[in-house]
């Protein structure tokens, strides 16, 4: 039976289209790893709004651990948010595409060393942010990100990992990467999330990611099982990404728009 999901870009494919409207964030993104597992597709669905499929490469869903600095936030034409306009990210997430074709993200915990950006979050976009205490390790070619989720007050502790840690080090390359495979695990322009009873679908653009390799030195990590995938961190990841130390990328939003 023939794979319904739009075909993985190209690496001679354009960048990323316009957006379908004037951008109303921007942040800057710096210091990715990105540590990828390949799983059946079925894992992930039950995990996807209403009205979208798991996205697909070579027949297999694809779920991600992903840390970086997120810089610079500003909601548009404000300048950036004093003080809590730089933090750590991590997010656990898996791919999605909806019957138009438009291909995300699915979040399924983002965690965030600032309070005020995690509220927020949750309640413009609905997304799964959790406040923690996070950090960054910079020595020469190796980063490492450590981090401990607080629990919110009202917040309930999941049922197998409570307040769930990850240590992530990671080695980085200078051998540049670009593939169809790299290019599906990291340009998705947008992401897809449930909010206020119906499916959102908001998009981004930035500039072409400066991937490169990277070897996973060492991963301790509870979030993948927190988000619903145990037994993932117990085996080499399928796919490891970074950028450059420092390098980072300019990335503007649109508004969300209902699926």
């Amino acid at each position: 039976m023939p794979d319904p999901s739009p075909r993985p870009p190209a690496p001679a494919d354009p960048p990323a289209p316009p957006l379908p409207g004037r951008a109303i964030i921007r942040q800057r993104w710096s210091d990715f790893i990105f540590l990828h597992w390949r799983v059946e597709p079925d894992l992930v669905a039950p995990f996807l709004p209403a009205g979208t499929r798991p996205d697909v490469f070579d027949g297999s869903a694809w779920v991600g651990l992903i840390p970086f600095v997120l810089g610079r936030h500003q909601f548009l034409p404000l300048p950036p948010v004093p003080g809590v306009g730089t933090f750590i990210e991590i997010n656990v997430r898996t791919y999605s595409v909806d019957a138009a074709g438009d291909r995300g993200v699915v979040f399924r915990s983002l965690e965030a060393q600032h309070l005020a950006p995690v509220l927020a979050a949750r309640a413009l976009f609905g997304l799964p942010y959790q406040w923690a205490d996070a950090s960054l390790t910079v020595s020469g070619d190796e980063l490492e990100y450590r981090s401990r989720r607080h629990r919110l007050a009202g917040g309930a502790a999941h049922p197998l990992v409570d307040r769930p840690t990850t240590r992530i080090r990671a080695r980085v390359a200078e051998s540049p990467v670009d593939t169809p495979l790299s290019r599906f695990l990291t340009d998705r322009w947008g992401f897809h999330e449930r909010h206020l009873g119906r499916t959102i679908h908001a998009r981004n653009i930035h500039e072409p990611w400066p991937l490169v390799e990277a070897t996973l030195l060492s991963l301790e990590d509870q979030l993948l099982e927190a988000a619903g995938f145990p037994g993932l961190a117990g085996r080499a990841p399928d796919s490891v990404l970074a950028t450059p130390p420092g390098r980072g990328v300019i990335t503007e939003f649109a508004a969300a728009r209902r699926v």
